[in-house]
């Protein structure tokens, strides 16, 4: 390999890798630098097989969080990629979009350029929807969108419940109104995880593709004077140098793009001082703004098969057998099946709740790892997807290994727990209606005695966990908000030839899963620095 190349993009994740994928598509000499390993491993491409690379170091950063006191002091770990594809080769795969109204209320929080309208066409551009496309939704895209093949009776009865409950059908929660409730769609390709890396870098053909680094740690971006002009990256033990003509992309995820700006003297001027790091730029918004989604459960044992039982015995083989000859069943479940966006009060502008249903449930073994529970059992995720706390991330040293020091509080306003609570009611009505009560055996978790306003607060602040979205710590604004970090072209504010694509650039969380904006932003983000290069 060349030491020299026209565009470096850090980090291969979600947006990375579209971004990459779409810059070298057009001409660009790009190189691709990822600090994990390959995602061509079965763990990885067969959905169901997911937990078993989900904390485990090798393909996953496992970010220790500072103890929490909203949950009682708790301190979680929150995954992240650490692999080709970033979270979209280890998440849950499903595939949603967000409101219309989220992505209004960033060009009205200074992100010009970021409103419905303008995202819409890279949504649309970046999918290959198995529902077929219209003015909403797109076709011949690098990233498969599924129907769900693990299909459940009691899925169905779920949604049908949904709509006794008052909630209104949505014929596509990715189309023109994400309100109501419908299936998940997922982000699969025949029953395999679909990937950013597969979609943009490795199925697409007749495509120029990037130059890849693998198992390559960027340790320091390299400036010269307000310039980024290269990178520093550690491989096979080896400290490297590799230099950019054009500029460099950072692309490395919520938690590492502003460690990794902060390790390069940019970011807010004291803290890199205290650390004894040269400051290039005072940028106090970098690493603050951080957001994620938080949520609990709804459990409930049923009387009818879930994939729970399908996970034993002989059902088991059998799903072994139905997923190697049809690409269908139990080895192709994403972590739902069907969700609602809904808002606990109608004056809300959007739905404030995300109400995601899943034919299986989990346990905790003494271990605290987790396990699928034995016996047939249904699970009703209640996630709040509008919090109003703000974390942020520094750095713990100047050691460019050393992980950030993460800062938030999941429940840090009570009016969240709030919500939760009346979240738990929805979730509760849905359950109590004809087409799913029959089913219903027992609630297991918060459990049917408990009713009491709070005694529900308390079960909230201990069961609530991370939804691992988290954003926005190098967020897009306007030139006069000293908060921001990237211009409404994700060019670093105050710097040249330096740019972040990834979720850190969110102004503030969609409803919804994150991996699909995500990936959005990576593929709108390379028209923006194309347009860059050609001025």
């Amino acid at each position: 390999m060349s030491d020299i190349t026209d565009i470096i993009v850090i980090g291969g994740g979600s947006a990375g890798a579209a971004l990459s994928g779409r810059l070298a598509e057009a001409g660009v000499k790009v190189v691709l630098v990822e600090a994990g390993k390959t995602d061509q491993h079965h763990r990885s491409r067969i959905p169901a097989l997911t937990s078993a690379i989900v904390q485990n170091p090798d393909y996953d950063w496992c970010y220790q969080v500072e103890p929490d006191p909203s949950l009682g002091g708790r301190a979680d770990i929150w995954p992240a990629g650490k692999l080709l594809g970033g979270g979209s080769s280890l998440n849950g795969m499903m595939f949603i979009r967000g409101h219309k109204w989220d992505y209004d209320h960033w060009a009205e929080l200074g992100a010009t350029g970021w409103d419905y309208q303008s995202v819409l066409p890279y949504f649309r551009r970046m999918e290959d929807n198995e529902r077929g496309s219209d003015a909403w939704r797109g076709a011949g895209g690098p990233i498969s969108v599924s129907e769900g093949r693990a299909r459940y009776p009691i899925t169905d009865s779920w949604i049908e419940a949904a709509q006794a409950a008052g909630i209104r059908r949505s014929s596509d929660l990715n189309g023109e109104i994400a309100e109501g409730v419908d299936y998940v769609q997922v982000s699969q390709r025949n029953g395999l995880r679909c990937s950013a890396a597969r979609g943009y870098l490795q199925d697409r053909k007749g495509v120029e593709k990037p130059e890849i680094l693998l198992e390559a740690q960027v340790l320091r971006i390299l400036t010269e004077g307000k310039r980024a002009v290269g990178i520093i990256y550690r491989q096979n033990g080896q400290d490297k140098v590799l230099r950019a003509r054009r500029g460099v992309v950072v692309s490395a995820g919520s938690m590492n793009t502003p460690r990794l700006l902060m390790l390069s003297g940019i970011g807010p001027a004291q803290h890199l001082q205290d650390k004894g790091i040269d400051v290039v730029l005072d940028l106090p918004g970098v690493g603050r703004n951080l957001q994620d989604h938080v949520g609990t459960h709804l459990v409930n044992d049923v009387t009818v098969p879930t994939l729970n039982s399908d996970a034993q015995g002989l059902r088991g083989a059998w799903q072994v057998l139905q997923f190697a000859l049809a690409r269908k069943g139990a080895l192709t479940t994403s972590i739902g099946h069907a969700h609602a966006l809904v808002k606990s009060h109608e004056n809300l502008p959007a739905p404030n709740l995300q109400i995601s249903f899943a034919a299986f449930a989990f346990d905790f073994d003494d271990k605290g790892r987790l396990m699928l529970r034995k016996t047939p059992t249904v699970s009703t995720l209640i996630g709040l997807m509008r919090p109003s706390y703000r974390g942020q991330i520094t750095l713990r040293s100047p050691d460019p290994f050393a992980p950030p020091v993460i800062e938030h509080q999941q429940l840090g306003n009570e009016e969240d727990v709030d919500q939760i609570i009346e979240g738990i009611g929805i979730a509760r009505k849905i359950m109590q209606q004809s087409p799913i009560a029959p089913y219903i055996s027992n609630e297991v978790r918060p459990g049917a005695a408990l009713t009491d306003p709070e005694q529900l607060r308390g079960y909230v602040k201990m069961a609530s966990i991370p939804l691992y979205h988290p954003v926005g710590t190098a967020k897009i604004g306007a030139q006069d908000d000293p908060m921001a970090v990237v211009d409404s072209d994700l060019a670093v504010i105050g710097m040249e030839g330096l740019w972040v694509a990834d979720a850190s650039v969110m102004p503030s969380l969609p409803a919804g899963n994150t991996n699909a904006t995500a990936i959005m932003i990576g593929d709108k983000g390379a028209d923006h620095v194309l347009k860059a290069l050609r001025r």
